[in-house]
């Protein structure tokens, strides 16, 4: 696999996934990103030994898209605090099904996981096992010659595939989701992580990386966007 690089220094790098590669090693034993990232730095820098590298968010198997990897112990530690104070920011593209009602919202839930089925579903506010998720969604094009729209997805909550489940329970699953509807749709989950920000964890400064996905498939609809 050819690792596409967006940015990089002796602190963190910043890449391309691709998709259907998972984020870290799973039970399938197949390539994944953090080992091939290891691979690259080592062979670059002829390093010794057993390379660090720190996994401090993940992109779920089949979404492609910006990821984030930590160089030492140090960038992990304060990347992974961003992460969980809310100040790494993550935007995504999707294409979903039917026309929105609306050409912007805001969509918010309470999402319960079930662990045996790895699925989640909306539920109650009073469930005790219930998770709120919040996102913000625009609207980017509707091809009415395929009944498909373009969202950007501003994500606030990191809940488990909530992106997917929110869209799925109003009508609007995402294309090629075998999880949650649009099983004549293709089997590409058709869902990107375009942007990510986060605050350096040596420099302080903000960063903000944009990658929009190859227009093959379903995204050669966005070619006139």
């Amino acid at each position: 696999m050819d690792l596409k690089i967006l940015y990089e220094d002796n602190h963190i790098i910043v890449v391309e996934k691709p998709v259907n590669i998972p984020s870290q090693e799973d039970k399938t034993g197949d390539e994944d990103m953090l080992s091939i990232i290891k691979k690259y730095i080592k062979e670059k820098y002829n390093k010794p030994g057993d390379v660090y590298l720190g996994l401090v968010h993940r992109l779920d198997r089949p979404t492609g898209g910006v990821m984030v990897f930590a160089k030492t112990s140090k960038a992990a530690s304060r990347l992974s605090e961003q992460v969980r104070e809310k100040q790494m920011h993550k935007k995504y593209l999707c294409i979903v099904d039917g026309k929105m009602e609306s050409s912007s919202g805001t969509m918010k839930d309470y999402l319960v996981k079930n662990e045996r089925t790895n699925t989640s579903k909306v539920a109650s506010k009073e469930n005790k096992n219930s998770k709120e998720a919040i996102l913000d969604y625009e609207v980017v094009k509707y091809s009415e010659e395929i009944n498909l729209s373009v969202v950007k997805v501003d994500l606030h909550t990191g809940r488990h595939h909530q992106i997917r489940v929110q869209f799925a329970s109003r009508g609007h699953s995402l294309s090629g989701d075998q999880k949650y509807g649009t099983r004549g749709r293709g089997k590409q989950l058709a869902l990107w992580a375009y942007s990510l920000s986060f605050i350096h964890p040596t420099t302080k400064e903000k960063l903000e990386f944009e990658d929009y996905p190859e227009l093959v498939g379903s995204w050669k609809i966005l070619e006139d966007a």
